[in-house]
């Protein structure tokens, strides 16, 4: 099979198209015939060293969101059959080593979620990552409800995208910042209840404009950055902060004297631990009902890549130009 390995960490031209014989499924696993993968910040971290205390061991296959057809079951598993389509955030990474960047993938089966109908391969595989890290934030950490005003900042991001229609479909009002006009039409029609465009308007602003001075019961950070203490300031007395980009050191004042519940989500744990795979699954199942009740979709940019363009794929999404989640496909193979 081919495989789009790194055997170094770097920039993109590190990629390299390799052959390899196609994986036999462990008992707990199935063989993904891969159709498509996406780009996520992760993915070019681990390829450039960033994140090397994350990385498999080199030479290494990355990219864990994964769709695609199952052609072969292990022994022990009994939730997916040969044909199946799939899809899962579910390699790549130290604890799940063999990535999505191949002909094919053996992927541990709790991990993965039988793909919507509704969706095409390209779109599913758009979705696992960002599902999983928004569904931990805002539903497991910060338990939103219909009583709730939620604000999403990165709206058109990959995890702000999701967030916001997740929140929205259980009952929340949504507000959302985003840097342009444009951002903030796609995330309106994603949704979104108001929106502010945050280079210019103050948070003060908007808080007395949203909320009448009180602050936002949720506020959801997929930026991180100086960008903790602007969610400090709009979260209201008592409220819930969740993060997903708290990488810095920050000081909690703020936070203390407004006693905010403040949650940090490494969707990354049950890979890297091997704990808990179950429960990544189970997420997917039920966004599933959310993306088949048309409450849930992803936003996929415009450009399109396939595995030769790996490298390519990676520049573009890290330059932030995207909308939404890039992906990558790749043509369907025979095992050989």
């Amino acid at each position: 099979m081919n495989a789009w390995v790194i055997e170094e960490f770097g920039g993109p031209e590190v990629f390299r198209k390799t052959t390899r014989s196609v994986p036999s499924p462990g008992p707990d696993e199935v063989l993904i015939d891969v159709a498509a993968t996406s780009v996520n910040p992760i993915d070019y971290k681990l390829r450039s060293g960033v994140a090397e205390a994350f990385a498999p061991d080199l030479p290494a296959i990355l990219h864990g969101d994964v769709s695609g057809t199952v052609v072969a079951v292990g022994d022990d598993v009994d939730t997916f059959e040969v044909g199946d389509r799939v899809y899962g955030c579910a390699g790549g990474f130290k604890g799940a080593p063999h990535g999505a960047l191949a002909d094919f993938m053996p992927a541990d089966a709790d991990l993965l979620a039988p793909m919507p109908e509704s969706l095409t391969f390209e779109q599913a595989a758009a979705l696992p990552l960002v599902t999983i890290t928004a569904w931990e934030a805002l539903i497991e950490k910060a338990t939103i409800g219909p009583t709730d005003h939620v604000l999403v900042h990165g709206a058109t991001g990959g995890v702000g995208h999701v967030g916001l229609q997740i929140a929205h479909a259980h009952g929340a009002q949504v507000s959302v910042t985003a840097s342009s006009s444009d951002a903030l039409n796609m995330a309106m029609d994603l949704g979104a209840d108001h929106g502010i465009r945050y280079d210019e308007e103050a948070v003060s602003d908007y808080v007395d404009r949203l909320t009448d001075g009180t602050g936002f019961d949720v506020v959801f950070d997929t930026v991180g950055g100086d960008n903790i203490e602007r969610c400090f300031e709009a979260t209201r007395l008592n409220g819930r902060m969740a993060t997903i980009a708290a990488r810095e050191e920050h000081n909690l004042l703020h936070a203390y004297v407004k006693g905010l519940s403040i949650h940090t989500v490494l969707m990354l744990i049950p890979m890297l631990h091997g704990v808990d795979r179950a429960r990544h699954g189970q997420i997917l199942r039920d966004a599933n009902v959310l993306i088949e009740g048309g409450k849930l979709r992803p936003l996929v940019d415009e450009r399109t890549f396939t595995f030769d363009d790996i490298g390519a794929a990676h520049e573009y999404t890290a330059s932030g130009a995207h909308h939404g989640k890039v992906v990558v496909t790749r043509t369907a193979a025979d095992p050989a």
